[in-house]
């Protein structure tokens, strides 16, 4: 029997997982969302065209691949059909070649009010939402009042619908200086969920499960980043689900010793988007100037995201975590325009030297202590090969090994799917 690898994202998100999605692909016969909805935005360039998904797995442009949702991702409607029409000049056979599981759970209107409404009233305290319904959404699940995709078959899924939406409307009329209109939202809404209906839903636990025992093999793509991660990253200012590999075992319905290798996906620095502790992050000409180099603006808010040094004990604590078999870096040529090249390596809490990512970021005074290595200060972008990448660049890949105790398998060099080399 086959096992799924698992790959995603070691920092706060952003680190590129889409990319190395579409390029791994080729290898795969499936691909399958774990967790997450529209709050991510998964970036593939390739042949001069620039897509960015939300719902959809990132295998989708490969003919012969099934790209499936699992029961751990959220789905709003609107979004998703959206998605499917901007994918329609690509003639993808949707109803073969996507599959929903049953058992994820949609994003309603008044769950993009909710989201919208409770980081109003929290006001300078904003956790940084994309406001997109997915709190609210994976709330209403752990609250056993979720609707489900499977529900959109059954005769009883208007009344299950009108219940919610009451309760809903309830709570919002708590919040006082919130004005919305729902009726405008909810038209768009229905026609898609006529759209999901014609997709092909499937009991996605067994249907892996069969792909498993068929010898299939089955790549996991998490969306956001360890960072993020609702039980181990720097809560609150987190997302609601788990983006770390336990979550493909809940949010795809595999077993734990069916999962394979884990692919850890990483920037040669690091960002963050919205609120939050950030240890390494720049607040200078340094940071900015990295921040233009990158694009580092948000593919799903358009925000201009922080930036910062690479930070070890973070790296450190979210391969631990993930169980990490290997790694791909990610934008190494953002930093060719530095001579010098930082890397947090410790922090400094109460006077006291630590290797380790501690428990609540939020509420201490961590300062960061830095290596400097020498930086490459040349462009990477017509490299073919890694074998002909500049010595500054390979002594920062060994570098990183050497301290991460992880092979790093893949450096990527542009944003084109060609420009990925392959090491080792």
């Amino acid at each position: 029997m086959s096992k799924a690898d698992v790959l995603l994202g070691l920092q706060w998100g952003d680190e590129g997982k889409g990319k190395i999605v579409d390029v791994l692909t080729p290898s795969y016969d499936i691909i399958a969302r774990f967790q997450g909805g529209p709050n991510a935005g998964h970036t593939l360039e390739f042949e001069g065209i620039k897509h960015v998904l939300h719902t959809i797995p990132s295998g989708i442009f490969h003919k012969d691949v099934i790209n499936l949702v699992g029961n751990g991702v959220v789905i709003d409607p609107v979004v998703f059909s959206a998605e499917l029409d901007k994918l329609k000049p690509f003639n993808i056979d949707f109803k073969t070649r996507l599959l929903l599981s049953k058992k994820a759970h949609l994003i309603l209107p008044t769950h993009k009010l909710l989201d919208a409404a409770s980081e109003q009233a929290k006001g300078k305290n904003k956790i940084g939402s994309t406001l997109k319904g997915i709190g609210p959404t994976y709330m209403d699940k752990t609250g056993r009042n979720g609707l489900r995709v499977g529900d959109i078959f059954m005769a009883n899924f208007k009344e299950k619908y009108d219940a919610l939406v009451e309760k809903h409307i309830g709570i919002l009329s708590h919040h006082k200086d919130f004005e919305y209109d729902l009726a405008e939202l909810e038209g768009p809404w229905m026609e898609g969920i006529e759209v999901l209906k014609n997709l092909t839903a499937v009991d996605s636990e067994h249907y892996l499960d069969q792909a498993f025992r068929a010898g299939k093999k089955v790549l996991a793509e998490g969306a956001q980043g360890t960072m993020l991660d609702v039980d181990f990253g720097t809560y609150p200012f987190v997302t609601s689900s788990n983006t770390v590999t336990a979550g493909t075992c809940t949010g795809l319905g595999i077993a734990p010793t069916k999962i394979g290798n884990v692919i850890g996906i990483f920037k040669a620095y690091c960002t963050r988007v919205g609120s939050g502790p950030f240890p390494t992050e720049l607040d200078d000409e340094v940071g900015e100037l990295i921040r233009q180099e990158g694009r580092e603006f948000g593919a799903t808010t358009g925000r201009p995201r922080r930036c910062g040094w690479i930070d070890i004990p973070q790296m450190k604590y979210a391969i631990m975590i993930n169980g990490v078999t290997e790694l791909s870096m990610m934008k190494a040529d953002v930093l060719s325009c530095f001579e010098k090249i930082q890397v947090c390596t410790h922090y400094i809490i109460d006077g006291e030297k630590v290797d380790y990512f501690p428990f609540d970021v939020n509420g201490i005074e961590l300062t960061p202590v830095y290596e400097e290595l020498e930086g490459w200060n040349t462009d990477l972008t017509q490299l073919t090969d890694y074998n002909d990448a500049p010595k500054a660049l390979k002594d920062y890949v060994l570098y990183l090994e050497e301290k991460l105790e992880v092979p790093i398998k893949v450096v990527s060099v542009g944003p084109d799917r060609t420009q990925t080399l392959s090491n080792h």
